[in-house]
């Protein structure tokens, strides 16, 4: 076999070789960018599992205090009026206003989660164009080599 058949060869060789390489990276690529947007999707789960159980606590929290004040309130002779009933609704009025808050921060908290997997996932598609786009001007590389050794 002559030299310039075997240069066109190994040229178009080298522009397959090039194609499957970034064929290869667009799919990783891809696969990668999935796998980063499932855990962030998982650990919007956690976030949103974690914020419940700090509202349960907070709200355990807070019925012990009432409760703690009822009980000296009860045994202190007075009845459950006026300014003691008034501390009663401000407890309970302040234990809904935390909760709010509480859901309110997981609510961000799983809304930046749910915008990092929707980013993670555009960047892996871009990143896969951007490697399938190699791949065919490697191919068309490849093979302009190879047709202008042959002629």
């Amino acid at each position: 076999m002559e030299p310039v058949t075997m240069a066109a060869i190994a040229a178009g060789a080298g522009g397959f070789m090039g194609f499957k390489g970034n064929q290869s990276a667009a799919k990783a690529a891809k696969q990668t960018a999935e796998f980063n947007a499932q855990v962030a999707e998982n650990e919007a789960v956690v976030l949103r599992r974690r914020k419940v159980a700090e509202e349960a606590n907070m709200r355990g929290q807070s019925a012990r205090l009432v409760a703690t004040a009822n009980v000296a309130t009860a045994a202190s002779g007075i009845q459950m009026s006026g300014s003691a009933l008034q501390a009663a609704a401000d407890s309970y009025f302040n234990t809904e206003i935390d909760a709010l808050k509480i859901q309110y921060a997981g609510d961000i908290e799983a809304t930046a989660k749910a915008s990092e997997a929707a980013l993670a996932r555009a960047e892996g598609r871009a990143r896969a164009t951007g490697l399938k786009m190699a791949s065919y001007q490697s191919l068309l590389s490849g093979g302009s080599k190879a047709a202008s050794l042959m002629s």
